[in-house]
């Protein structure tokens, strides 16, 4: 049994009561290795907490699980046996780092992305992106089987303002032509006719109407308003064009979801979702989920949940978001027999959502049970803004763009790519800038709003991508250099105190997993990374390796530096961040 298995057996032996344990690390100004709080244990037990926590260490020193203990209030520090973490390391090693086999548990939804198709991906979607993917890669790791998916929001007055906008001023400008991805293009005459469209509503304005109605009267919004009831009605001129326009757009997301390293596993698109959940709202309507309004619109009352009456069918019967969401969790559901699903999606849906699953409990379906709203603040940069084509939104590509071409220039600086051919440079630098950009945004709380300084996310010393992945290009280069084929014996190790510390971190990594698969959050993980980084430089730093005493203690070296180097590697593919074998 693991020493935490071993602890609620004895708990369960003297107190009678089932406890999930969760050991940490022994503070340093204290003895031991790792310290139990015995505080939620008290109750139970009906003892004073000093009582309680000389009680376990007893039992446990007794069966020899532990080699000493002290108790400091209501902690209890364990000491353990120096040659049981080589034997721990031994079986983490032989054990797949300790990780589940892959696909061992049942299939998961995780949907993420999900733009417009009027304008290309912005700062925050990157966000939306790099968390979406780096969940699903955890969730991955945890044994969990996992579907990616994405809403592309395909239709809807958006389209048509830009469709608009280049039929009238396009003269046939294609991607080919004018050497623009696809989704600039498109993005380029959505702002075109916003500019159209406000100089309208300016002069209605100065001819006396409101503000109110020249948003209504101006010329463009009317002739968007006709050309998206053509496309409802199906007119085939309308509908060729929002293809074409369309497919340029998905040729210019999937260049900035290739450069940024994440991917789907289907695409659902709302020109065929937005027919979904009326039937399930009718069904609602007859079981008495739903009620009806005079005006015949279909509503739900969720006062009694602290919140209020929503719509989900207009009087004319046509559906809101709500009605679309419905019924695209329900297909959803139908097509990957799933267990639950995450929805990664900005704070400023958390109502949306919260309505979306009690509509969906109260439905009668089951799954609706494992439905979690990944929320996600907002992201600022220190200047406001970066370069943009609309002014006011952080293009994704020119962010990219930027991180490689800084990272290149700082590598250059520092000597970094000393002895690389042009390709490994080039290579590097995109490795070192998208890791950058990447680990800066999912080590902070998803919750949290944040700030993006790419400065800060490029430095090679302190928390951040690059400082990680220079340490694994500093593991690679010791195994390298390394001419030491002994094996090692792991019988005949006695570790000192760095490598127990390094040791315990290793052993620490399928628990983090599994706890940043539970709550969602890569932050969880990235922050592990860095600890553990941290504690094998110091290590490094302070241990002999391929010029220690004697050859055991090489050998082991070695393989213990492997092995972070393992889990580091591990640990960055979960957030979608590559290592470089050199640097």
């Amino acid at each position: 049994m693991s020493l935490e298995q071993n602890i609620e057996a004895v708990i369960q032996e003297l107190y009678g009561v089932s406890f999930s344990v969760e050991l940490q690390e022994t503070r340093k100004e204290f003895e031991g290795d790792l310290t139990l709080v015995v505080f939620p244990v008290v109750r139970a037990a009906k003892k004073a907490p000093e009582i309680v926590a000389h009680e376990i260490g007893s039992s446990l020193l007794s069966k020899e699980v532990i080699t000493s203990f002290n108790v400091v209030k209501g902690f209890l520090n364990l000491g353990l046996d120096k040659l049981g973490y080589v034997n721990d390391l031994q079986d983490f090693i032989n054990s797949n780092l300790g990780l589940p086999a892959p696909k061992s548990k049942g299939a998961y939804i995780v949907e993420y992305s999900s733009p417009n198709t009027n304008k290309p991906l912005h700062l925050g979607h990157i966000r939306n992106n790099l968390l979406g993917y780096a969940v699903s890669q955890i969730l991955k790791a945890s044994g969990v089987d996992v579907v990616k998916v994405q809403i592309i929001n395909d239709r809807g007055i958006h389209i048509c303002k830009s469709m608009l906008a280049w039929q009238e001023e396009g003269n046939g400008e294609t991607p080919q032509s004018t050497g623009l991805k696809g989704d600039h293009l498109v993005g380029k005459y959505y702002v075109k006719f916003d500019q159209r469209y406000k100089s309208e509503i300016k002069e209605l304005m100065a001819n006396g109407v409101s503000e109110e109605l020249a948003k209504k009267q101006a010329p463009s919004i009317i002739k968007a308003q006709e050309m998206l009831l053509k496309w409802e009605q199906g007119d085939s001129e309308v509908v060729e064009l929002w293809k074409t326009m369309n497919s340029w757009v998905y040729q210019g997301f999937n260049a900035t979801y290739e450069k940024l390293g994440v991917d789907f596993d289907k695409n659902y698109y709302e020109s065929n979702t937005y027919v979904l959940g009326k039937d399930d709202v009718v069904k609602g309507l007859e079981n008495g989920v739903f009620y009806q309004k005079e005006d015949s619109s279909v509503w739900i009352n969720l006062e009694d949940e602290g919140l209020d009456h929503k719509l989900v069918l207009r009087s004319d019967g046509t559906s809101v978001y709500m009605t679309q969401d419905i019924g695209t969790a329900i297909q959803r559901f139908k097509d990957f027999d799933a267990q639950g699903m995450t929805y990664v999606v900005g704070n400023e849906q958390d109502y949306h959502f919260k309505v979306l699953f009690l509509i969906l409990k109260r439905l009668g379906y089951s799954w609706a049970e494992g439905l979690h709203h990944l929320s996600y603040g907002m992201v600022d940069l220190p200047t406001g803004k970066m370069k943009s084509r609309e002014g006011t939104v952080v293009d994704a590509d020119d962010l990219i763009d930027s991180m490689v071409a800084d990272a290149a220039s700082i590598s250059m600086e520092l000597g970094k790519i000393d002895g690389l051919s042009e390709e490994e440079q080039m290579r590097l630098f995109k490795t070192l800038g998208l890791g950058a950009l990447k680990y800066f945004i999912l080590k902070v709380d998803p919750k949290k709003r944040m700030l993006f300084n790419p400065a800060d996310s490029i430095d090679f010393n302190g928390n951040t991508g690059p400082f990680i992945q220079y340490t694994y290009a500093r593991i690679q280069s010791l195994q390298r250099k390394s001419n030491h084929d002994a094996k090692v014996n792991w019988t005949d190790i006695v570790p000192n105190e760095e490598e127990i510390t390094l040791i315990k971190a290793l052993l620490d990594f399928p628990d983090t997993i599994e706890k940043a698969a539970a709550s969602l959050s890569p932050a969880r993980l990235a922050n592990y990374t860095y600890d553990l980084v941290k504690k094998y430089n110091s290590f490094y730093h302070n241990n002999s390796i391929l010029h220690a005493d004697d050859g055991k203690t090489i050998a082991f070296r070695l393989a213990l530096s492997k092995t972070v180097g393992e889990v580091i590697k591990e640990s960055m593919n979960c957030l979608g961040i590559q290592v470089p074998n050199r640097m």
